[in-house]
């Protein structure tokens, strides 16, 4: 699973984080108070400046089924 994390730039860019393997379970609250502390930290420099905003996030899961091909 990944939790993906949208926010926004000075400039009004969208950009997302990706968090591989977030400790579960997941909890919304955890989730924004993080989000907060990476805009508060400032240590993300972009083209369209520091992070400004939480604009979302979401989990993901992905199933993968292999197939033997004989």
């Amino acid at each position: 699973m990944d939790v993906i994390v949208q926010l926004s730039g000075d400039l009004t860019q969208k950009y997302r984080l990706s968090i591989d393997n977030p400790k579960e379970p997941i909890e919304e609250a955890a989730i924004k108070q993080t989000m907060e502390e990476i805009i508060a930290a400032e240590v993300f420099f972009t083209t369209g400046g520091k992070f400004v905003s939480a604009k979302g996030a979401r989990a993901i899961e992905r199933n993968v089924t292999d197939y033997e091909l004989v």
